[in-house]
């Protein structure tokens, strides 16, 4: 198959390379032109994944879509809307869109787009994307883990089989269906981790010092975010959802062993270097706080579940960093009313 890759930072390139590794085609593409700078007509890959991928970077995104089997979105959140607009009129009737990780409720907002011109696009929501991956240089990169698995679900939610199928092929690891994009939305465990890390990390974040994130989870930090972690996991029983818990997301994602949090803060910190977030730059913590535990607290309003230390750890961050934290462009024009029915059927072409 030939996989179109949107984003060139490590995620894109990584995946790209793991497809390459399965015997596929794959097309490398960079909103920004950066991301593929340096990139000539291969990937030098090390880690977990070893050895030369050959990739097709191209100049302009139609290039990359074209003749693809498959479209691979992995740009940051603050960047999934403009991307997905642009590339709405050049996707081809019934090619599926993958977006990795899926943010937000991103996948209705490109399913509206596409019922606009009367198209359908099956649509993937992945909850995780299938490398954690560094860039070293810009043709080099290091897949620092493979996921053991990794949920999906689609737009509409009854393709979720076809395409868990669709991503086991390119990318050789297990792909879990799930009921609906919700769940996708609600299985990432990353802002739980952030918000935790940025509470307990805030003056080195605005000295702008160099610290490791896992090594900085102490016992009061993973307290924080186990207790946030519970009210993520009770909002998605309430919406019919056995999410894993962020131990267990935290394993798949890194192999290492699922312990108590402050045993696998440890272990990850041996394992490698993570650097911190730098600087009060607003933008670090839109895919945690905009695009996660914002949408959370909408979706738990709509349901009355309470999530008071979620509320809080909002509102004090956005106190510390003096702005809004709130505004998800990715809903934009999202009847809440209607969810249950958009998330089953899409919108009426």
């Amino acid at each position: 198959m030939r996989l179109a890759v949107l984003g060139a930072g490590a995620v894109g390139p990584g995946a790209a390379a793991l497809a390459v590794s399965r015997g596929h085609e794959a097309a490398l593409w960079s909103p920004r032109g950066g991301g593929t700078h340096g990139i000539g007509s291969s990937l030098t890959v090390q880690g977990a994944l070893s050895g030369t991928a050959r990739v097709d970077v191209a100049v302009d995104v139609a290039r990359a879509i074209a003749g693809a089997d498959a479209v691979l979105v992995c740009v940051p959140p603050h960047a999934l809307g403009p991307v997905l607009r642009r590339i709405t009129p050049m996707l081809a009737e019934g090619v599926p869109v993958l977006l990795a990780p899926s943010q937000s409720l991103a996948p209705l907002l490109l399913d509206r787009l596409l019922a606009r011109q009367g198209r359908h696009v099956p649509i993937g929501a992945l909850a995780a994307p299938p490398v954690v991956a560094e860039r070293l240089a810009g043709d080099e990169l290091r897949i620092l883990a493979l996921p053991e698995r990794v949920e999906i679900a689609a737009v509409p939610a009854g393709a979720a089989p076809e395409l868990a199928a669709l991503c086991q092929s390119l990318f050789g690891m297990a792909f879990l269906p799930l009921s609906d994009a919700l769940g996708a939305a609600l299985a990432a465990h990353e802002p739980v981790l952030q918000a935790a890390l940025v509470l307990g990390n805030v003056t080195r974040i605005e000295a702008g010092e160099d610290w490791d994130e896992h090594a900085r989870l102490t016992p009061a930090l993973c307290r924080l975010a186990e207790r946030l972690d519970a009210e993520r996991l009770d909002l998605a029983r309430a919406h019919g959802h056995a999410v894993p818990s962020l131990t267990a997301a935290l394993h798949r994602q890194s192999g290492v062993a699922e312990a108590p949090l402050p045993m696998m803060a440890r272990a990850l910190a041996e394992a490698r270097h993570t650097p911190g977030l730098r600087g009060l730059d607003a933008a670090h913590l839109a895919r945690s706080v905009t695009y996660g535990l914002a949408l959370w607290l909408r979706l738990a309003a709509a349901r009355g579940v309470p999530m008071p230390l979620t509320g809080a750890a909002v509102a004090v961050l956005e106190a510390m960093w003096g702005t809004g934290l709130s505004a998800d462009d990715l809903l934009e024009g999202l009847d809440f009313s209607q969810l249950p029915k958009l998330l089953r059927d899409g919108h009426a072409r």
